[in-house]
């Protein structure tokens, strides 16, 4: 197949997104696949190619006060060239909703079948930077777009029943694959764990970006609890704020390579904020890395967490629950160690392999419906 994907964000930005797009990549070029990533970027810097497949870097803008996010400016024609270039059998959007949209309607125009990855809930999003009456506009703009798609797939229960309830057509699920060798609990520090922690205290974690959107001045209500000592990974427009709230916290900022591993490997807890999380990859990671997680319960933690087996969900916005819960397991290091076990057995079948394979019978299916579509079209034409 000849695959072309059309991202909101890719190299050297790392997310959830830019994520699943590399181990896409990564398997298309194992199986003898052709692709092409399209995506905003600042051309000193974005990559030429990966894994063997060009990368053509659009034209764009930082968004204000948040300098790792950049939108497109690049008009729907100039996609349309690129795409008529390319020639691709099928159009991948990840995460659609600004660049993802001209995507939407430069395949629609070139008749190319497209199918929309949902990664990112974006019109939620208004409400938590204090512009909620974009809200709806945001909904209206997800419902364009993945009204143009032979598929939506979302990555958990809870979004798919929230894009069905505004209206969005034809969604189905597909998850997320996580590297079990790379995060793993083999690769746990007690050096590490004894320079966060030199008084054996229990490490309770948090990974992700430091911005609004994931709470994680949340995790302050933790602050205090005897004998533990909070760690934070990641970077973001919150960190000096956060730093001053948490002050006996280590902060380690953004992990690259081996090191991000080993030290989500190194904590004793995890927690995860963010209510807005469609699936939340960081949760998986963590439970491939052998840790109890607590969560709210709400998005796509709902699937990933089995309570009392694999970690807990409290009540969003209930902060005396999420303290209630941490405190229940760095209390108890045998039911930590016990539900780290099952944590980490509850993934063992959730590889990218497996994962991937899915989505090419996803974009098979969305070819087969793309030409049955155009040869209704040729009939009606005919007659």
């Amino acid at each position: 197949m000849r695959v072309a994907i059309i991202s909101e964000s890719f190299l050297p930005q790392v997310n959830g997104v830019t994520n699943s797009i590399l181990r896409v990549l990564e398997y298309l070029r194992a199986h003898g696949h052709q692709a092409v990533v399209l995506a905003p970027g600042d051309p000193a810097v974005a990559p030429k190619e990966y894994a063997g497949f060009p990368v053509l870097t659009l034209s764009s803008v930082t968004w204000p006060g948040y300098q790792d996010v950049r939108v497109s400016t690049t008009p729907q024609w100039t996609l349309e060239r690129y795409l008529n270039e390319f020639s691709p059998d099928v159009v991948h959007l990840a995460s659609p909703f600004m660049i993802g949209y001209k995507g939407a309607l430069a395949a629609a125009t070139l008749g190319i079948p497209a199918i929309a990855i949902y990664q990112t809930d974006i019109p939620s999003y208004a409400a938590r930077y204090g512009i909620g009456h974009l809200e709806f506009y945001g909904w209206y703009r997800v419902r364009q777009i993945h009204s143009l798609m032979v598929a939506t797939y979302a990555p958990s229960t809870y979004s798919r029943d929230q894009l069905v309830a505004h209206g969005v057509p034809r969604v189905g699920i597909w998850g997320r694959g996580v590297d079990k060798v790379r995060f793993n609990p083999a690769k746990r520090s007690q050096a590490l764990h004894d320079q966060w922690a030199p008084r054996g205290e229990t490490v309770i974690g948090y990974m992700g970006r430091l911005a609004s959107e994931k709470r994680v001045e949340d995790m302050i209500h933790l602050v205090g609890i005897p004998g533990t000592r909070i760690v934070i990974v990641g970077h973001g427009p919150q960190r000096e704020s956060l730093e001053k709230e948490m002050p006996d916290a280590v902060f380690c900022g953004g992990l690259y390579g081996e090191d991000l591993p080993r030290a989500l490997a190194s904590m004793d807890v995890f927690c995860s904020t963010g209510e807005l999380e469609t699936f939340c990859q960081a949760v998986q990671e963590a439970k491939a890395s052998g840790l109890p997680v607590v969560s709210p319960r709400r998005g796509g933690p709902i699937d990933l967490i089995d309570p009392s087996r694999t970690g807990w969900l409290y009540e969003p916005g209930n902060m005396t629950e999420f303290r209630e819960r941490v405190t229940d397991l760095v209390g108890d290091p045998f039911k930590r160690e016990a539900m780290g076990r099952a944590a980490r057995a509850s993934i063992e079948d959730r590889t990218w392999d497996h994962l991937c394979a899915e989505l090419m019978d996803h974009y098979r299916e969305a070819i087969r419906l793309g030409s049955l579509a155009a040869a209704r079209s040729d009939d009606r034409s005919n007659a």
